[in-house]
């Protein structure tokens, strides 16, 4: 699933892409894509002579504002949008296509059939589902380390499911989640209540460079992903321990190893991010606490 970096790279070249443009008609393929309004004809009938404004994201989801409306899309798996000429052939999966009054269309493919749509009036979006219960963005001025801490310091949750609760911190995907946690030598498995205030520090720097960075080169291309251009992450040259299983540590030299955490494949260096031993009785009170 497409996490911030490359959600927000998607954000960043559909509105170069779309920005301006009036909508004259929209044809939806596979009905269950669009979630609001239910009834797909409803959901085209009030897009039609819509103008885009601009395209936002909140956590993974795109927001793309019109004149009056707010669509909401979520991505999923392997969603993924695109603009074409009227005339070039319709690919197998397009599932949504918005028609425009200059000839172009913006089209929704989607392999997995995953992705969401819900269409909104403005500021309705951000105080209802999908959005109302999304946490922190921790590219934006408002995520500091205070407010970082306040949300999930005193939680006994092991912090890597912790991170990955859109609830709590945005964006925050397997990938970022486990080269934040190295780049700040902690455990994944480490509760968040057990960090101490440097560890703290350390892996609010590193949520923040490792997103920051990601972006800078358009995300990773782990799977399927390209932006709205049709263009590659670069971000994976960059990986550290993610897809890095067997193979040796670039900062010690030790065998990454790969387990599950959460339920969720999960990379790690244990000399680099070691797991402090527990104290006499202190086990006990972890396990009842999870």
């Amino acid at each position: 699933m497409p996490e911030l970096p490359e959600v927000e790279t998607v954000r960043r070249t559909l509105n170069e892409l779309v920005a301006g443009k009036r909508i004259e008609r929209v044809t939806v393929s596979l009905p269950r894509i669009i979630q609001r309004p239910a009834e797909p004809e409803a959901f085209a009938a009030a897009l039609a002579g819509h103008t885009i404004q601009t395209v936002e994201r909140r956590g993974k989801f795109l927001r793309i504002l019109l004149d009056g409306l707010v669509l909401v899309s979520h991505l999923r798996m392997e969603g993924r949008y695109g603009v074409y000429a009227k005339d070039e052939p319709v690919e197998l999966h397009t599932h949504v296509r918005f028609h425009f009054d200059d000839g172009t269309e913006l089209r929704y493919k989607d392999v997995r059939q995953f992705g969401t749509m819900h269409l909104f009036a403005p500021g309705d979006d951000l105080v209802q589902a999908p959005l109302k219960k999304l946490g922190l963005e921790p590219l934006d001025e408002t995520f500091t380390l205070a407010a970082f801490k306040r949300v999930v310091a005193h939680r006994t949750t092991k912090i890597k499911p912790l991170l990955l609760n859109q609830e709590y911190v945005v964006g925050l995907g397997n990938i970022y989640v486990d080269e934040a946690l190295f780049t700040a030598g902690i455990h994944p498995e480490r509760t968040a209540n057990s960090l101490k205030a440097p560890e703290w520090s350390r892996l609010y720097d590193a949520i923040r460079s490792t997103l920051g960075r990601a972006v800078d080169v358009g995300g990773s291309s782990i799977k399927s992903y390209v932006n709205g251009q049709g263009e590659m992450g670069m971000f994976q040259h960059q990986l550290l321990v993610y897809g890095r299983g067997s193979e040796p540590c670039s900062r010690c030299g030790r065998i990454i190893e790969k387990t599950v955490v959460g339920g969720r494949g999960t990379h790690i260096c244990l000399a680099c991010q070691p797991l402090p031993k527990l104290r006499s009785g202190q086990a006990t009170r972890q396990i009842r606490h999870e």
